[in-house]
């Protein structure tokens, strides 16, 4: 048995395919009308809401002027601009920690004593077990006084 194969059978294949391109392009060309919508909807939105610049004088706002330049009046009444120099000197803060330094130092000095004392009482058992208490009560004290932070929350500001 022979059987010829007909020319159309592969046209019907290349026209299928671009059939189904055709139908591809179609969906990409509606979902890209879509998306186009989408973005001229949010471009019409974003012109509602979209901030824009005005000028505002100080009078109407009621508050103060950021720049270095000011409005107000002189001896006489007159209108004039005033210059705030950012160059002035601003008011200083001191911080002083003498007090607390103070307070390390007599430590430091107690513990001193304490060793010279342990060293000198090296006999009296006891006495010395009394001193190396007091000793390790001070250089606890000493440690949690003796840095940067516990001298900021003790320091002393003024200006």
């Amino acid at each position: 048995m022979s059987m010829e194969i007909n020319g159309s059978y592969n046209r019907a294949k290349v026209s299928d395919a671009e059939a189904v391109k055709e139908k591809q392009a179609a969906r990409k060309a509606e979902k890209a009308k879509e998306t186009d919508k989408g973005i001229n909807d949010a471009k019409v939105s974003d012109k509602i809401s979209e901030p824009h610049d005005e000028y505002i004088s100080s009078e109407k706002s009621g508050s103060k002027p950021a720049g270095l330049y000011q409005v107000g009046q002189d001896k006489n009444g007159n209108r004039k601009i005033f210059f705030d120099d950012p160059k002035k000197p601003a008011e200083k803060c001191i911080t002083n920690t003498d007090k607390v330094d103070g307070e390390i130092r007599k430590l430091k000095e107690k513990k001193q004593q304490m060793e010279q004392q342990i060293r000198s009482a090296s006999g009296d058992e006891g006495k010395v077990r009394e001193l190396e208490k007091k000793l390790a009560q001070v250089e606890g004290e000493l440690s949690k006084k003796d840095n940067d932070t516990y001298r900021r929350q003790n320091a002393s500001v003024s200006g």
